[in-house]
């Protein structure tokens, strides 16, 4: 009679266990609805009460050129701005697994150490290099390179460099760690077949990092797109793009109504560059294997 009653105990807990995941998990799903389902959710539904139906805003504001402009200079921007930190975050990942060590670690340590200060200050650390009195004016007129002082600041050229600035630490940690897990006999077993230096970065190298590149891309893309005080600072009126036209319309016209529209299509061309980085990825595995 005990033994039946212990095996009831037993099935009986045994039928709760699976029930105790969801339950450990539900405060964070509850959290996530609340403080971001929710949001995005009251953010599109405002952006959909136009008088002229749900779509009407969106309409008035994509057949606008100067918004146009303004999302074709965002995408560029971004893009310039995750191939560069793509690159650069990947020589300097290569050159620091391969030195490895404890010179490596505070290699390391020097290279990501602008994570620890804040977007804003690094940003007015832009401004007193790029600036007409700035380190890179005075040392150019110092050498006899130019006469007078170049404008480096409020274009969309210092927008690129302040924000590459910004993200090739995220494209250095994503990297660097992806790189030390390619074991070095596939290395070795490539160069014993004759591969070049080249070819062993191209073919082998390479297609092994499709994966944390494509992250680092996303990463960098994203947050590209929704720069708003390094695009504040660097950029200018002229030059506006779709953070500073969000916070124009918000906090300068009080037009929530078009900031929910700005707001909306920044979040599906995120959404998109998501879609768009991982079918990439998807077709060079393919082509890899």
């Amino acid at each position: 009679m005990n033994s039946v009653v212990q095996t009831a105990q037993q099935g009986g807990k045994a039928g709760k266990r699976p029930a105790l995941p969801f339950v450990l998990a539900a405060p964070a799903v509850l959290a996530l609805l609340v403080f971001l389902v929710l949001p995005v959710a009251v953010l599109i539904g405002e952006s959909l009460t136009g008088p002229g139906g749900a779509l009407e805003p969106y309409v008035k504001f994509l057949s606008s050129g100067y918004n146009q402009r303004v999302i074709w200079r965002t995408l560029q921007i971004a893009g310039a701005t995750t191939l560069l930190a793509l690159a650069l975050g990947l020589i300097v990942a290569s050159a620091l697994a391969r030195i490895g060590g404890t010179l490596g670690q505070i290699l390391l340590f020097l290279c990501v150490f602008p994570l620890l200060t804040s977007a804003l200050v690094r940003s007015f650390a832009w401004m007193v290099i790029l600036g007409r009195q700035g380190l890179v004016n005075t040392g150019l007129q110092s050498i006899g390179v130019i006469d007078a002082p170049l404008s480096l600041l409020f274009n969309p050229t210092a927008m690129v460099i302040g924000l590459v600035y910004l993200f090739t630490p995220l494209a250095i940690l994503t990297l660097k760690g992806a790189i030390e897990a390619i074991a070095p006999q596939v290395r070795e077993a490539a160069t014993t077949l004759g591969a070049t230096p080249i070819r062993l970065f191209t073919q082998v190298t390479l297609p092994l990092l499709v994966p944390s590149l494509i992250v680092s891309a996303v990463l960098i893309f994203t947050g590209s797109l929704a720069a708003f005080a390094t695009a504040r600072l660097l950029g200018s009126e002229r030059h506006m793009i779709l953070p500073t036209l969000l916070h124009e319309k918000v906090m300068v016209s009080f037009d929530w109504a078009a900031g929910s529209v700005i707001a909306a299509v920044m979040l599906v061309l995120s959404f998109a560059a998501i879609t768009l980085f991982n079918a990439l990825g998807r077709r060079a595995n393919r082509m890899v294997d």
